[in-house]
C-alpha cells in the first residue's frame, strides 16, 4: 500500500519546502487533543493543556474532528486555491487569509472529509451542500462521532459563512493563548529544515532530497514517480493544470509519527513530514501476552482496522462500510484485538465505540506505531 504522486514534467522549481504555520498550528491541536500518539511532546502537551483557558477548550472541542482522528486539508489552504502559488504563507494571518479565499464548498468537502474519507480522496463525494443524499451521510456520520461534531456539522452546513467566521476567530485565539509563543521557538528549525532539504534537492537531486525527508519516500529512476509507503492507497498529480503544478514538503515539529500526504483531486500534493523521531518508552511484559499480541496484529485486515483506531473511536459499522466488509467479520476481528488488550470500548449514545489503546501498542514497538499512524 502507498501513495503515488505524479510528477512528470514537474520542473524542480516547482518543488518546495517550506514551513507552514497553519499546518502547525493544526498539528499542535492533534497533540494537545491525542497526547498518547506524541509521547515525546508531554511536557508541551501537559503545560500548555493546564493553562488553556476553559472557555477556549470548550470551543476547541466544537471542531476537534478536524485535527483529532485526521487532518482536515482546510490547514493546507495554499494547496487549494487554482492558480496561487502553492506555497504556504509567511504567517498565520496570511495563511488564514488564504483560507478565507477558499469557496464555500471546497471548505466544506475538506472540513467534513472524515465522513467519507475514500470518496473524498477519490474525488467522487458528492457535496452536502447541494446534493441532501450527502448531506444526510455527513449527519449520520456525525452523529456516530457525539451531539457536539452533530452539532457542529449541522452549522456548517445550515451557515458555512457563520462558522467561518467562527473558526478563523477560534485559531486566532489558539494564536494568542499558546501558538505565537510556540511558533517562535520552533520556527527556525523548520526554517534551516526547509532551507537545508532545498539546497540538497538543488546540488543531489531529488532521490536524495527524499532520503532526507523520510525513509518512506522514493522516487523511480527515471524520476516520474514519487511514491510514499503508507497503509493506504492513493494517488495524485503534481502537474494538474486545474490547480496549478507544484510539490511542496512541509516540516512539522509536532508531528511525529505522522508523515502525511494531502493528496485530494483539485489540490495540489503536500508531504507533511515531521522532524525527528523520539524513542517511546517500553515496558517488559510476559512472552505469552507479547505472541497474543503479535498474533493479533499480524493479519493484514486487523493492520488495516488499527490504522483508523489508532486515530479515532469507530463503530463496528463504520469499519465495515470503510473497509468493504460485513459486520459480523469487524466483529470477530476487534475481538481478537481486544482479547489481546489492545482495545478500548466505550458507549456513546446508542453506539458502542472501539479504539486501539496506544499507550499499551506503544510497548510493543515504535516501529508499529509509527507504521499505523504513519
Amino acid at each position: 500500500m502507498s501513495v503515488t504522486i505524479d510528477i512528470v514534467g514537474l520542473p524542480t522549481g516547482r518543488i518546495a519546502f517550506a514551513p507552514s504555520p497553519l499546518a502547525e498550528l493544526c498539528m499542535a491541536l492533534h497533540a494537545l487533543s491525542q497526547p498518547a500518539h506524541h509521547p515525546g511532546l508531554h511536557s508541551w502537551t501537559t503545560a500548555t493543556t493546564a493553562a488553556l483557558d476553559p472557555c477556549l477548550a470548550d470551543r476547541l472541542l466544537e471542531g476537534d474532528f478536524m485535527w483529532r482522528g485526521s487532518f482536515s486539508d482546510i490547514f493546507m489552504p495554499f494547496a487549494g486555491i487554482p492558480g496561487g502559488t502553492g506555497r504556504p504563507a509567511a504567517t498565520l494571518a496570511e495563511e488564514l487569509d488564504v483560507l478565507d479565499r477558499l469557496d464555500d464548498e471546497r471548505f466544506v468537502m475538506a472540513a467534513l472529509e472524515h465522513c467519507w474519507l475514500a470518496l473524498y480522496n477519490e474525488g467522487t463525494a458528492a457535496s452536502p451542500l447541494t446534493d441532501p443524499a450527502a448531506r444526510t451521510k455527513a449527519l449520520e456520520a456525525a452523529a456516530a462521532r457525539g451531539p457536539r461534531q452533530l452539532a457542529f456539522s449541522l452549522r456548517l452546513l445550515d451557515d458555512t459563512a457563520a462558522v467561518r467566521g467562527w473558526l478563523r476567530r477560534l485559531l486566532e485565539d489558539c494564536d494568542e493563548a499558546f501558538f505565537a509563543q510556540t511558533w517562535r521557538r520552533i520556527e527556525p528549525r523548520q526554517s534551516a529544515d526547509a532551507r537545508h532539504k532545498a539546497e540538497v534537492l538543488r546540488h543531489k537531486g531529488l532521490p536524495a532530497a527524499l532520503r532526507e525527508v523520510s525513509a518512506a519516500l522514493s522516487v523511480d529512476p527515471a524520476e516520474r514517480v514519487v511514491t510514499v509507503d503508507k497503509m493506504v492507497n492513493g494517488s495524485a498529480t503534481a502537474t494538474d493544470p486545474r490547480i496549478g503544478a507544484g510539490l511542496v514538503f512541509v516540516p512539522t515539529h509536532f508531528g511525529w509519527p505522522h508523515l502525511m500526504v494531502l493528496h485530494a483531486p483539485g489540490w495540489r500534493p503536500v508531504v507533511h513530514y515531521p522532524l525527528g523521531s523520539p524513542e517511546l518508552a517500553s515496558a517488559p511484559g510476559s512472552v505469552e501476552l507479547l505472541q497474543r499480541r503479535m498474533e493479533a496484529l499480524a493479519h493484514p485486515m486487523r493492520m488495516r482496522l488499527c490504522r483508523s483506531l489508532a486515530r479515532a473511536p469507530y463503530t463496528t459499522s463504520e469499519l465495515a462500510a470503510s473497509y468493504g466488509i460485513s459486520a459480523p467479520e469487524v466483529s470477530r476481528h476487534l475481538s481478537v484485538l481486544k482479547k489481546a488488550g489492545l482495545l478500548r470500548t466505550r458507549r456513546q449514545g446508542r453506539y458502542v465505540q472501539h479504539e486501539l489503546d496506544l499507550a499499551t501498542v506503544a510497548r510493543i514497538g515504535s516501529d508499529f506505531i509509527e507504521g499505523i499512524l504513519r
